[in-house]
Protein backbone atom coordinates (compact mmCIF):
# COMPACT_ATOMS: atom_id res chain seq x y z
CA UNK A 1 0.00 0.00 0.00
CA UNK A 2 1.56 2.85 -1.00
CA UNK A 3 1.97 6.06 1.43
CA UNK A 4 -0.67 8.10 0.15
CA UNK A 5 -3.15 5.77 0.08
CA UNK A 6 -2.47 4.36 3.84
CA UNK A 7 -2.75 8.35 4.72
CA UNK A 8 -6.73 8.46 2.92
CA UNK A 9 -7.51 5.07 5.01
CA UNK A 10 -6.31 6.16 7.93
CA UNK A 11 -8.39 9.32 7.50
CA UNK A 12 -11.41 7.65 6.96
CA UNK A 13 -10.94 4.91 9.88
CA UNK A 14 -10.43 7.75 12.07
CA UNK A 15 -13.86 8.91 12.66
CA UNK A 16 -14.73 5.68 13.51
CA UNK A 17 -12.84 6.06 16.96
CA UNK A 18 -14.68 9.49 17.49
CA UNK A 19 -18.50 8.80 18.75
CA UNK A 20 -17.73 6.57 21.82
CA UNK A 21 -15.22 9.55 22.93
CA UNK A 22 -18.09 11.90 21.89
CA UNK A 23 -20.76 9.50 23.78
CA UNK A 24 -18.26 9.53 26.54
CA UNK A 25 -18.46 13.16 26.76
CA UNK A 26 -22.77 13.57 26.75
CA UNK A 27 -22.40 11.75 30.14
CA UNK A 28 -22.98 14.05 33.43
CA UNK A 29 -22.89 12.61 36.52
CA UNK A 30 -24.97 14.94 39.41
CA UNK A 31 -24.21 14.49 42.80
CA UNK A 32 -27.81 14.97 44.88
CA UNK A 33 -27.44 15.96 48.95
CA UNK A 34 -30.22 16.14 51.45
CA UNK A 35 -30.34 15.75 55.23
CA UNK A 36 -32.22 12.94 56.48
CA UNK A 37 -31.12 9.30 56.63
CA UNK A 38 -30.90 6.68 53.37
CA UNK A 39 -33.52 4.70 55.30
CA UNK A 40 -35.99 7.76 55.22
CA UNK A 41 -39.16 7.87 52.89
CA UNK A 42 -38.21 10.64 50.90
CA UNK A 43 -35.51 9.02 50.15
CA UNK A 44 -36.46 5.94 49.35
CA UNK A 45 -40.19 6.62 47.79
CA UNK A 46 -39.37 10.05 45.79
CA UNK A 47 -35.46 11.13 45.36
CA UNK A 48 -34.67 7.60 44.54
CA UNK A 49 -37.35 6.35 42.03
CA UNK A 50 -37.11 10.14 40.57
CA UNK A 51 -33.25 9.75 40.21
CA UNK A 52 -34.05 6.15 38.38
CA UNK A 53 -36.53 7.49 36.48
CA UNK A 54 -33.75 10.47 35.01
CA UNK A 55 -31.14 7.97 34.13
CA UNK A 56 -34.14 5.50 32.38
CA UNK A 57 -35.46 8.37 30.21
CA UNK A 58 -31.56 9.06 29.40
CA UNK A 59 -30.12 5.81 28.32
CA UNK A 60 -28.33 6.14 31.66
CA UNK A 61 -26.30 9.27 30.14
CA UNK A 62 -27.52 11.06 33.27
CA UNK A 63 -26.26 9.55 36.63
CA UNK A 64 -27.85 10.98 40.24
CA UNK A 65 -25.83 10.14 42.66
CA UNK A 66 -27.28 10.77 46.23
CA UNK A 67 -25.78 11.27 49.42
CA UNK A 68 -27.98 11.21 52.41
CA UNK A 69 -27.66 12.44 55.89
CA UNK A 70 -25.52 15.66 55.17
CA UNK A 71 -22.93 13.41 54.15
CA UNK A 72 -20.89 15.84 52.20
CA UNK A 73 -20.47 18.18 54.75
CA UNK A 74 -22.15 21.58 56.29
CA UNK A 75 -25.54 21.85 57.83
CA UNK A 76 -29.70 21.76 56.51
CA UNK A 77 -29.98 25.33 56.96
CA UNK A 78 -26.62 25.48 54.16
CA UNK A 79 -27.90 23.25 51.87
CA UNK A 80 -29.39 26.00 49.37
CA UNK A 81 -26.13 27.73 49.62
CA UNK A 82 -24.77 25.04 48.95
CA UNK A 83 -26.77 23.96 44.79
CA UNK A 84 -25.67 27.78 44.60
CA UNK A 85 -22.26 28.03 45.17
CA UNK A 86 -21.81 24.82 42.93
CA UNK A 87 -20.57 22.72 45.98
CA UNK A 88 -22.98 20.21 45.25
CA UNK A 89 -25.36 19.55 41.82
CA UNK A 90 -28.68 19.45 43.37
CA UNK A 91 -30.14 19.74 46.91
CA UNK A 92 -33.60 18.43 48.40
CA UNK A 93 -34.42 21.22 51.33
CA UNK A 94 -36.48 23.82 52.83
CA UNK A 95 -36.80 26.99 52.35
CA UNK A 96 -38.04 27.41 56.00
CA UNK A 97 -34.36 26.55 56.94
CA UNK A 98 -33.29 29.83 56.05
CA UNK A 99 -36.58 32.12 57.69
CA UNK A 100 -37.81 35.39 55.54
CA UNK A 101 -35.50 34.53 52.74
CA UNK A 102 -38.02 33.68 50.39
CA UNK A 103 -41.75 35.07 52.16
CA UNK A 104 -43.78 34.15 48.84
CA UNK A 105 -43.60 30.40 49.56
CA UNK A 106 -44.76 30.94 53.07
CA UNK A 107 -48.04 31.62 52.27
CA UNK A 108 -47.91 27.70 52.19
CA UNK A 109 -47.08 27.04 55.58
CA UNK A 110 -49.41 29.69 57.22
CA UNK A 111 -51.72 28.50 60.01
CA UNK A 112 -54.76 26.58 58.22
CA UNK A 113 -54.28 27.40 54.37
CA UNK A 114 -52.84 23.97 53.38
CA UNK A 115 -54.98 20.87 53.07
CA UNK A 116 -54.18 17.71 54.72
CA UNK A 117 -53.37 15.45 51.89
CA UNK A 118 -50.23 15.88 50.06
CA UNK A 119 -50.96 15.28 46.33
CA UNK A 120 -53.08 18.80 46.70
CA UNK A 121 -50.58 20.16 48.59
CA UNK A 122 -48.08 19.78 45.73
CA UNK A 123 -49.67 21.10 42.99
CA UNK A 124 -50.90 23.70 44.66
CA UNK A 125 -47.18 24.53 45.90
CA UNK A 126 -45.80 24.05 42.22
CA UNK A 127 -48.41 25.68 40.14
CA UNK A 128 -48.48 29.19 42.54
CA UNK A 129 -44.23 28.48 42.20
CA UNK A 130 -44.49 29.23 38.73
CA UNK A 131 -47.06 31.57 38.52
CA UNK A 132 -45.55 34.14 41.76
CA UNK A 133 -42.18 32.53 43.24
CA UNK A 134 -39.41 31.71 40.67
CA UNK A 135 -38.09 35.13 40.72
CA UNK A 136 -37.00 34.49 44.49
CA UNK A 137 -35.54 31.76 43.97
CA UNK A 138 -33.50 32.74 40.46
CA UNK A 139 -29.66 32.06 42.52
CA UNK A 140 -30.35 29.08 41.14
CA UNK A 141 -32.65 26.49 38.88
CA UNK A 142 -35.66 24.95 41.02
CA UNK A 143 -36.50 21.23 39.78
CA UNK A 144 -39.91 21.58 41.88
CA UNK A 145 -41.35 22.95 44.64
CA UNK A 146 -44.01 20.94 46.75
CA UNK A 147 -45.43 20.53 50.67
CA UNK A 148 -46.00 18.09 52.67
CA UNK A 149 -48.97 16.52 54.46
CA UNK A 150 -50.72 17.85 57.55
CA UNK A 151 -48.09 17.65 60.26
CA UNK A 152 -48.94 16.06 63.94
CA UNK A 153 -48.15 17.39 67.37
CA UNK A 154 -46.06 14.57 68.75
CA UNK A 155 -45.29 15.11 72.69
CA UNK A 156 -44.49 13.62 75.93
CA UNK A 157 -48.28 14.56 77.29
CA UNK A 158 -51.60 14.68 76.03
CA UNK A 159 -52.66 17.36 73.84
CA UNK A 160 -56.66 17.27 73.48
CA UNK A 161 -57.14 21.14 73.67
CA UNK A 162 -55.44 24.41 73.32
CA UNK A 163 -54.86 24.57 77.28
CA UNK A 164 -52.48 21.33 76.92
CA UNK A 165 -49.87 23.40 75.10
CA UNK A 166 -49.10 25.92 77.31
CA UNK A 167 -45.27 25.88 78.11
CA UNK A 168 -45.05 22.82 75.98
CA UNK A 169 -41.59 23.56 74.13
CA UNK A 170 -42.33 21.80 70.77
CA UNK A 171 -39.48 21.51 67.79
CA UNK A 172 -40.92 23.73 64.79
CA UNK A 173 -39.95 23.35 61.30
CA UNK A 174 -41.15 26.69 60.00
CA UNK A 175 -41.24 30.10 61.20
CA UNK A 176 -44.76 30.41 60.35
CA UNK A 177 -45.34 26.84 61.94
CA UNK A 178 -43.54 28.74 64.98
CA UNK A 179 -45.86 31.97 65.41
CA UNK A 180 -48.48 29.65 65.32
CA UNK A 181 -47.74 27.26 67.90
CA UNK A 182 -46.64 30.57 69.94
CA UNK A 183 -50.47 32.10 69.34
CA UNK A 184 -51.67 28.51 70.69
CA UNK A 185 -49.54 29.03 73.98
CA UNK A 186 -46.93 26.27 73.62
CA UNK A 187 -42.82 27.28 73.32
CA UNK A 188 -41.91 26.79 70.01
CA UNK A 189 -38.05 25.60 69.15
CA UNK A 190 -36.77 25.98 66.18
CA UNK A 191 -33.97 23.67 64.62
CA UNK A 192 -33.54 21.11 61.46
CA UNK A 193 -34.96 17.92 62.30
CA UNK A 194 -32.14 15.70 62.13
CA UNK A 195 -31.20 17.12 65.36
CA UNK A 196 -34.63 15.99 67.37
CA UNK A 197 -33.58 13.15 68.64
CA UNK A 198 -30.79 14.43 70.46
CA UNK A 199 -32.43 18.06 71.79
CA UNK A 200 -35.69 15.07 73.23
CA UNK A 201 -32.66 13.06 74.97
CA UNK A 202 -31.28 15.97 76.19
CA UNK A 203 -34.65 17.81 77.96
CA UNK A 204 -34.05 20.31 75.45
CA UNK A 205 -37.69 19.83 73.84
CA UNK A 206 -41.01 18.14 74.85
CA UNK A 207 -42.00 17.34 71.00
CA UNK A 208 -41.90 18.33 68.15
CA UNK A 209 -44.55 19.19 64.83
CA UNK A 210 -43.47 16.68 61.77
CA UNK A 211 -45.81 14.92 59.78
CA UNK A 212 -46.46 10.91 60.26
CA UNK A 213 -43.63 10.12 57.05
CA UNK A 214 -40.43 11.20 58.73
CA UNK A 215 -41.17 9.95 62.69
CA UNK A 216 -39.25 6.19 61.79
CA UNK A 217 -36.17 8.25 60.81
CA UNK A 218 -35.59 9.91 63.98
CA UNK A 219 -37.11 7.26 65.69
CA UNK A 220 -39.77 9.78 67.09
CA UNK A 221 -42.03 6.71 68.15
CA UNK A 222 -39.60 5.34 70.62
CA UNK A 223 -39.35 8.85 72.65
CA UNK A 224 -42.87 10.02 72.48
CA UNK A 225 -45.76 8.29 73.25
CA UNK A 226 -48.26 10.91 72.46
CA UNK A 227 -49.32 12.19 69.12
CA UNK A 228 -52.12 14.57 67.64
CA UNK A 229 -53.69 14.75 64.39
CA UNK A 230 -55.85 18.13 63.30
CA UNK A 231 -59.07 16.60 61.91
CA UNK A 232 -59.56 17.81 58.00
CA UNK A 233 -58.51 20.68 55.63
CA UNK A 234 -57.47 23.29 55.85
CA UNK A 235 -54.68 21.92 58.69
CA UNK A 236 -52.42 23.67 61.24
CA UNK A 237 -49.54 23.73 59.15
CA UNK A 238 -47.29 22.29 56.47
CA UNK A 239 -43.47 22.62 55.43
CA UNK A 240 -42.77 23.67 51.89
CA UNK A 241 -39.60 22.27 49.81
CA UNK A 242 -37.70 22.84 46.68
CA UNK A 243 -35.46 20.18 44.83
CA UNK A 244 -32.95 22.92 43.12
CA UNK A 245 -30.22 22.66 41.19
CA UNK A 246 -27.04 25.19 40.86
CA UNK A 247 -27.69 27.01 37.61
CA UNK A 248 -24.69 26.84 35.92
CA UNK A 249 -24.14 23.32 36.38
CA UNK A 250 -28.23 23.01 34.79
CA UNK A 251 -27.28 25.70 31.67
CA UNK A 252 -24.23 23.88 30.64
CA UNK A 253 -26.02 20.29 29.76
CA UNK A 254 -26.33 19.31 26.23
CA UNK A 255 -29.78 20.59 25.19
CA UNK A 256 -30.69 16.76 24.99
CA UNK A 257 -29.76 16.11 28.65
CA UNK A 258 -31.32 19.14 29.66
CA UNK A 259 -34.70 18.69 27.82
CA UNK A 260 -34.96 15.11 29.93
CA UNK A 261 -34.45 16.66 32.98
CA UNK A 262 -36.96 19.48 32.15
CA UNK A 263 -39.54 16.66 31.45
CA UNK A 264 -38.87 15.21 34.85
CA UNK A 265 -39.08 18.30 37.12
CA UNK A 266 -42.63 20.80 37.66
CA UNK A 267 -45.20 19.39 37.99
CA UNK A 268 -44.49 15.67 36.90
CA UNK A 269 -41.50 15.44 39.47
CA UNK A 270 -43.71 17.58 42.60
CA UNK A 271 -46.39 14.91 41.70
CA UNK A 272 -44.10 12.24 42.42
CA UNK A 273 -43.50 13.95 45.48
CA UNK A 274 -46.47 13.28 47.22
CA UNK A 275 -45.83 9.52 47.46
CA UNK A 276 -43.24 9.37 51.03
CA UNK A 277 -46.38 11.27 52.77
CA UNK A 278 -49.82 10.19 51.17
CA UNK A 279 -49.13 6.33 50.62
CA UNK A 280 -45.85 5.92 53.86
CA UNK A 281 -47.69 8.42 56.12
CA UNK A 282 -50.72 6.41 56.78
CA UNK A 283 -48.33 3.09 57.02
CA UNK A 284 -46.53 4.71 59.78
CA UNK A 285 -49.54 6.07 61.50
CA UNK A 286 -50.63 2.27 61.38
CA UNK A 287 -47.06 1.34 62.62
CA UNK A 288 -47.36 3.59 65.45
CA UNK A 289 -51.16 2.63 66.80
CA UNK A 290 -49.95 -0.78 66.86
CA UNK A 291 -47.03 -0.57 68.80
CA UNK A 292 -49.30 1.08 71.55
CA UNK A 293 -48.89 4.54 71.15
CA UNK A 294 -51.81 6.90 71.59
CA UNK A 295 -53.32 9.01 68.47
CA UNK A 296 -55.26 11.75 69.35
CA UNK A 297 -58.04 13.47 66.78
CA UNK A 298 -58.95 17.23 67.70
CA UNK A 299 -62.32 17.39 67.62
CA UNK A 300 -63.54 19.69 65.04
CA UNK A 301 -65.03 22.29 67.45
CA UNK A 302 -60.99 22.67 69.00
CA UNK A 303 -60.21 22.74 65.42
CA UNK A 304 -61.52 25.44 64.38
CA UNK A 305 -60.62 27.23 67.97
CA UNK A 306 -57.66 26.80 67.16
CA UNK A 307 -58.23 28.33 63.47
CA UNK A 308 -59.76 31.50 65.27
CA UNK A 309 -56.92 32.11 67.56
CA UNK A 310 -54.11 31.42 64.84
CA UNK A 311 -55.63 34.37 62.80
CA UNK A 312 -53.50 36.95 63.83
CA UNK A 313 -50.70 35.40 62.13
CA UNK A 314 -52.33 35.26 58.86
CA UNK A 315 -52.77 39.03 59.76
CA UNK A 316 -48.88 40.05 60.83
CA UNK A 317 -47.38 38.15 57.79
CA UNK A 318 -49.55 39.67 55.39
CA UNK A 319 -48.80 43.29 57.04
CA UNK A 320 -44.85 42.17 56.98
CA UNK A 321 -45.18 41.57 53.54
CA UNK A 322 -47.05 44.79 52.82
CA UNK A 323 -43.49 46.32 54.19
CA UNK A 324 -41.61 44.32 51.29
CA UNK A 325 -44.33 45.45 48.67
CA UNK A 326 -45.32 42.27 48.13
CA UNK A 327 -49.52 41.62 48.13
CA UNK A 328 -49.67 39.16 51.04
CA UNK A 329 -53.49 39.24 50.81
CA UNK A 330 -53.48 38.11 47.42
CA UNK A 331 -51.09 35.25 48.22
CA UNK A 332 -53.47 34.20 50.85
CA UNK A 333 -56.35 33.88 48.23
CA UNK A 334 -54.28 32.64 45.55
CA UNK A 335 -52.85 29.62 47.63
CA UNK A 336 -56.52 28.68 49.04
CA UNK A 337 -58.37 28.84 45.66
CA UNK A 338 -55.24 26.19 44.14
CA UNK A 339 -56.26 24.32 47.67
CA UNK A 340 -60.00 24.49 46.99
CA UNK A 341 -59.10 23.57 43.09
CA UNK A 342 -57.11 20.60 43.45
CA UNK A 343 -59.00 19.23 46.79
CA UNK A 344 -61.78 19.04 44.80
CA UNK A 345 -62.83 15.17 45.62
CA UNK A 346 -59.91 14.52 47.71
CA UNK A 347 -60.47 13.77 51.30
Amino acid sequence: MTPRRTLLVGALAAPALLPPKAARAQEVTLRLHHFLPAASNVHRTFLTPWAQKVAADSNNRIRVQIFPAMQLGGAPPQLYDQARDGVVDIVWTLPGNTPGRFPRIEVFELPFVAHRRAIVNVQAVQTLFERRMREEFRETHIICAWGHDAGVIHARREVRRMEDLQGLRLRFPTRQAGEALRALGAAPVGMPVPQVPEALAQGVIDGAVVPWEVVPAIRLHEMLRHHTEIPGSPTLYIATFVLAMNRARYEALPADLRAILDANSGMAAARMAARPWDEEGPRVEEMVRRRGNQIIELSEEEARRWQRQTQPVIDAWIAAMRERNIDGGALVEEARALISQFGQGVT
